[in-house]
């Protein structure tokens, strides 16, 4: 039985991680660039406190430049590794750097200093020597509020401010994942409930087609041969040979549709030719290979029956080309069609019919044997040689509710393996 509990809790699990590796990356970002701009609001801050009521640059006397080199020298005392000002025509008017972090002020020449004109304030975030810095530059304002210069400076951003920043970082990604998982926790009792109503319909949708194709299956098998058997036995050997190879779910649900109802064109055969009990001339052979024909006739309107079309088209192809409807030979011939083959005949050839008996296994696996690689492909029959005793003890001489049930069990098995890939 599928097991919808486990396939809904890996899912689940994967929706999860994928959703929660998206919203992180999200927020990540998101909170990477508010932090961004947030160190460099404090830096501006910082920087901006340094004339708040203005400065003159015109005309300055040495004097008033040293008390201005002497204040920028006690507000770098601080935060900042380095503070330049000048006046608006580009003249330096002080040049200070603060000997504590004096191993960030050797690595800053390497750095590109470009003297603005806008009138607008720079920022540039930047990592030297495992401390976060801000390479600010802001104007000065004289006390007019006309241009006066700018400010220049190298602020190192307190190791407090960066782990606050960091902790409220990894708490919101904390609460959102968290958010996510309770979200996947609180979904999964519904995604169970409405997962098993599904099962349970598609329990009765596969029921019901099966016993759509089995009552329509039956009641040609019946016309032909007078037992429903045959039809069962082919499809459980076709499944387990499908098996074998490893047939995909897709192609094992055209295999097992295909193998109920190879024959279905033959409901459009006369009873003369049909049930003549003995061997038929070659036009009554001729109209007899028209039940291909007429079976893909019969489906073709059927969108649920299409996949039956290659088994139903292709199952009297020989592997030499010598077969019918188009003379495909080798691999040209579908796989479902090259499995039936085999299945058919081997079922064929081990039951009796009015006109014969039937064969021992031994004789019929030797049959197939010697017809590997003209009738039939021979990769399969190696294949099916190792399974048909087995097939045979478990099949071949079962009644036909037991075939029925034993049927209908594989076809919900791989039915509902096809469900849980999609």
């Amino acid at each position: 039985m599928l097991d919808i509990n486990r396939i809904v809790i890996q899912r689940l699990v994967l929706a999860w991680l994928i959703v929660s590796l998206l919203t992180g990356a999200t927020i990540y970002i998101v909170e990477s660039n508010r932090i961004d701009n947030a160190v460099i609001a404090f830096a501006s801050t910082e920087s901006q406190r340094f004339s708040p009521e203005g400065i003159d640059t015109k005309g300055m006397t040495p004097g008033e430049l040293e008390a201005l080199r002497q204040k920028a020298l006690e507000f770098a005392s601080k935060y900042f590794v380095v503070m330049k000002g000048y006046d608006y025509e580009g003249n330096k008017l002080f040049d200070v750097a603060n000997p504590a972090y004096a191993h960030i002020a050797a690595l800053l020449p390497k750095l590109k200093f470009t003297f603005p004109r806008d009138g607008a304030h720079h920022y540039k975030k930047l990592a030297i020597d495992g401390e976060t810095v801000v390479q600010i530059q802001v104007p000065l304002r004289s006390s007019t509020g006309s241009a006066a210069g700018y400010f220049e400076g190298v602020f190192v951003i307190p190791a407090e401010e960066l782990a606050r920043l960091d902790r409220d970082l990894h708490r919101l990604l904390l609460i959102s994942l968290l958010c996510v998982l309770c979200t996947s926790l609180l979904l999964y009792p519904v995604i169970i409930t409405l997962s098993r109503r599904v099962i349970r319909f598609s329990d009765q949708v596969t029921k019901g087609n099966l016993e759509i194709v089995t009552v329509l299956g039956a009641a040609i098998a019946k016309r032909d041969s007078n037992t429903g058997s045959h039809n069962y036995r082919v499809t459980l050997y076709a499944i387990r040979l499908g098996e074998a190879v490893g047939t995909d779910k897709v192609d094992m649900r055209a295999l097992i549709l295909g193998a109920f109802l190879h024959d279905v064109g033959k409901i459009g055969i006369r009873d003369d030719i049909l049930l003549k009990p003995t061997e038929l001339n070659d036009e009554e052979v001729a109209i007899m290979h028209t039940h291909v024909q007429l079976g893909i006739g019969i489906i073709q309107t059927s969108e649920w029956l299409h996949a039956t079309h290659d088994v139903i088209k292709y199952h009297h192809e020989k592997y030499d080309g010598s077969g019918y409807m188009k003379g495909l030979r080798g691999e040209e011939i579908p796989l479902e069609a090259r499995i039936f083959a085999i299945v058919d005949v081997f079922d064929a050839l081990t039951s009796s019919r009015p006109y014969k008996d039937a064969w021992p296994v031994d004789e019929a696996l030797a049959r197939l044997s010697k017809e590997a690689g003209c009738h039939f492909d021979p990769q399969l029959v190696s294949v099916f040689r190792n399974l048909a005793a087995d097939l045979y003890r478990q099949y071949g001489h079962a009644s036909e509710a037991d075939l029925h049930a034993s049927l209908r069990q594989l076809v919900k098995d791989h039915y509902r393996q096809l469900l849980s890939q999609h």
